[in-house]
């Protein structure tokens, strides 16, 4: 069998980019850390109308880059088809060289990547992680033409963000996922390993979401996501994207309508601090082969016995948290309204200071106890500290909640 020349491939779709699809495919060439190993590169050309198969014939010769173009029309065509199709042609030449360790990453046309955001990924991916996740910047010069209101209210939504990431790294670490990281799921920077692309059913061709869908695939499966804080991919500011649905909508509801909601995740902390309390909770349970108790959980949830049996025998604690987030009307979707968004800040922040305080007096008490020297026999005689209790009454002690 034919060795494949190399470890990863780029897929990108594209559709009428012929004013930045140069751009994004420069940014592809200038990619470093990969120890001379050559990078694929597949572009699928749907449906497009104006210059861009020019563009493209002309840069495809590029150093480094294997290139394969695959241009198709198709009248039903939208974003989350023309990715998966993409990502599809990526995993099938990943296969031909035979292996399963190959990685696939994907990217818009109109995004330029860092120049290490290849090797980046990379080293996420042999670093123990199934998938990789990035953040987003806007172009520069497009957000400069963004209205200021806009700005305010990215600038705050962010900030709220952050605070929730953080609460989210406290509340319910995961160790392959460590803080600092954050929540977003963007097509415009995702890489994967081909045997988690194929696990997860590949990219779902949804019209709207199709990269968060994909994530949520990935995490019902417990595959191990890392939101990587070093990677920054910068996207179009522009209003009039590609997509019906995608950021260049939402930025034009935006600045449409000021009061539209904030997006899903946004929500009031106290019902932030009841997601975390309950995923914590669940993985724990299921951890410890004790989901199936399902009037222990199930009632508090609002969940009906049946429902909760059927979510009971998921086999995944990411499938089971899923499943009840979707059932459960205590975790139903309550984005906060924008001007909700400073009073969720500074009771974000007054419960993160709260938790610090409560760190800091567990590490003392800990350390404390540390530096204690254990009882004498004569202090033991005369009373003035308690005995340990016996191995066996400690034993009969009843075990607290999972």
């Amino acid at each position: 069998m034919m060795a494949r020349p190399f470890r990863a491939v780029v897929a990108i779709p594209v559709r009428n980019e012929a004013q930045r699809i140069g751009a994004c495919l420069d940014a592809l060439a200038r990619q470093d850390g990969l120890g001379g190993r050559t990078l694929g590169l597949v572009l699928f050309l749907n449906n497009c109308t104006d210059a861009t198969a020019a563009v493209v014939a002309a840069r495809a010769d590029v150093p480094g880059l294997a290139v394969r173009v695959v241009a198709q029309d198709f009248a039903g065509a939208h974003a989350g088809w023309a990715r998966r199709e993409a990502m599809e042609a990526a995993a099938s030449w990943l296969e031909e060289g035979g292996g399963a360790d190959g990685v696939i990453l994907t990217t818009d046309a109109d995004s330029r990547v860092p120049p290490d955001w290849v090797a980046l990924n990379l080293a996420a991916i042999d670093a123990g992680a199934d998938a990789v996740a990035g953040r987003i910047a806007l172009n520069p010069d497009e957000a400069a033409r963004l209205p200021a209101r806009l700005h305010a209210r990215g600038r705050l939504e962010g900030a709220y963000e952050v605070l929730l990431d953080e609460l989210a790294a406290r509340l319910d670490p995961l160790p392959h996922d460590p803080w600092p990281n954050h929540a977003t799921a963007s097509g415009a920077t995702l890489a994967v390993r081909l045997d988690a692309y194929r696990a997860a059913g590949g990219l779902p061709a949804l019209p709207v979401g199709e990269d968060r869908a994909f994530v949520a695939a990935l995490l019902a499966r417990d595959a191990r996501l890392r939101h990587a804080p070093e990677i920054t991919v910068v996207t179009s500011g522009r209003l009039d994207g590609r997509a019906p649905g995608g950021a260049a909508e939402t930025m034009r509801r935006r600045c449409e309508d000021p009061a539209s909601p904030c997006d899903p995740r946004l929500e009031p902390p106290w019902r932030a601090l009841l997601r975390l309390a309950v995923r914590r909770r669940l993985r724990r349970w299921h951890a410890a082969g004790r989901i199936g108790r399902v009037p222990a959980w199930a009632p508090w949830l609002g969940l009906r016995a049946g429902a909760a049996r059927e979510i009971a025998q998921l086999g995944t604690a990411g499938a089971v948290i899923a499943a009840v987030e979707a059932a459960s009307p205590l975790l139903a979707p309550r984005p906060l309204s924008p001007p909700a968004l400073p009073g969720a800040i500074r009771t974000a922040r007054a419960v993160l200071r709260l938790l610090g305080e409560v760190e800091r007096l567990r590490d003392r008490f800990a350390a404390a106890r540390s530096r204690s020297p254990e009882p004498t026999p004569e202090a033991l005689a005369v009373g003035l500290v308690p005995a340990r209790a016996p191995e066996a009454t400690r034993a009969a002690e009843p075990a607290g909640h999972v």
